[in-house]
């Protein structure tokens, strides 16, 4: 079955720089990939470019939703239009509305969703009410899943730091996608708090029927999660397998996973 990520050849520069030299990467539907490598080797700006941010220099980045699977292309695309065809992020460094409630912050996902227009959201008639009342039970909805009803009135900036990752991820479930990318969502927690997140992504895998791409450099937290690992160093793909493929390969044991693995 075809991939519902398909991305060839992608290829990224900047001026003289060249952040990803022909990159070949793929996700298939149910899967829990992860995409590793030091800092600097290219992997925000692979994010980047698949969710519109920065158009690629030459390649091709194919979509396919389930279940119809008809093939888009994102090149071209901007974010807001990606977001629309079914892929959601997270960011490194965590995007809230700090001074906006966290039930708020979910809303706000969901708006990509929404069907109002202009003259429904000044006249405010019953079908923009009625689609109002639901935004808010859909939202609800996503804060029970994740874990974080008990916070819903709660100012984002109050929420404990573990939490705010949480509910990043809780937004970008409100868009209603196929496959979710994390930005290094383990950054910063403790291992308590790495271990519920272990917990929530295997669950919105296999409860929400949401795939996943991440990038991550918590080691312990890839090789228990990932079916597949693919490894990137100077914009190059060096690397390519199942955790216990990555982790007995001596180019990718020297350069980026050292004995730790081995404890």
């Amino acid at each position: 079955m075809e991939p519902i990520l398909e991305v060839n050849n992608l290829t990224m520069d900047f001026g003289g720089l060249r952040a990803l030299d022909r990159i070949d990467i793929d996700v298939k539907e149910g899967e829990i990939v992860a995409l590793i490598g030091p800092n600097g080797a290219g992997k925000t700006t692979f994010f980047n470019c698949i969710t519109g941010i920065h158009p690629p220099t030459k390649g091709e980045m194919v979509i396919r939703r389930p279940p119809k699977r008809n093939p888009q292309r994102l090149n071209g695309l901007k974010p807001n239009h990606v977001t629309e065809r079914g892929l959601a992020r997270t960011f490194q460094n965590i995007r809230l509305f700090p001074s906006m409630t966290v039930l708020e912050n979910v809303m706000i996902g969901r708006h990509c969703r929404l069907r109002a227009g202009i003259a429904g959201a000044i006249f405010r008639n019953r079908a923009t009410r009625q689609e109002e009342k639901q935004l808010v039970r859909d939202s609800y909805g996503v804060l029970e899943k994740i874990g974080l009803t008990r916070y819903v009135n709660e100012l984002a900036m109050n929420l404990p730091y573990g939490e705010q990752r949480r509910l990043e991820i809780a937004r970008a479930m409100a868009t209603d996608p196929f496959l979710l990318l994390l930005d290094e969502p383990a950054a910063g927690m403790n291992p308590r708090e790495t271990e519920s997140l272990d917990e929530l992504i295997v669950k919105i895998r296999d409860e929400e029927q949401i795939s996943i791409l991440l990038i991550e450099h918590d080691m312990k937290l890839v090789m228990s999660l990932s079916d597949r690992i693919f490894v990137v160093d100077y914009g190059k793909k060096i690397a390519e397998g199942t955790p216990e493929e990555i982790r007995n390969n001596p180019a990718v044991i020297k350069a980026y996973l050292g004995e730790e693995v081995d404890a």
